[in-house]
């Protein structure tokens, strides 16, 4: 049997985070990456993962993941105090925003999710 998981992508216009929705059987329903604000130019969006994620795992787990590497990355790649000072902010809106399901991540990604599963 192969197990198929469909991914649904979130790039706001003006937020220090990218998204992603997962269907089942992938162990996160939720994973967001923190990223500087992810910038389009026609069909294609760039953004730099500064590292840390927040991801709601299916059982209502809520991690804040590679904190080691987003501070070895401060030093090793100079990030400036106001992107450091921005992505641990962003981190902490997050936790919440994911952990109570506030906004985007409240389940609006199932309707979508169901019409391609």
């Amino acid at each position: 049997m192969v197990w198929k998981s469909t991914v649904i992508m979130l790039f706001p216009r003006d937020a220090w985070w990218t998204a992603s929705f997962n269907s089942p059987p992938h162990r996160s329903e939720v994973y967001v990456d923190v990223t500087t604000v992810p910038e389009w130019r026609g069909d294609e969006v760039t953004m730099l993962d500064l590292d840390l994620d927040v991801i709601r795992m299916r059982d209502g787990r809520l991690i804040l993941d590679d904190e080691d590497e987003f501070a070895e990355h401060q030093v090793s790649l100079g990030y400036p105090e106001e992107m450091i000072a921005q992505a641990e902010e962003t981190a902490r809106w997050l936790m919440g925003a994911v952990g109570k399901r506030q906004g985007p991540f409240g389940g609006a990604h199932s309707r979508w999710l169901d019409q391609v599963v």
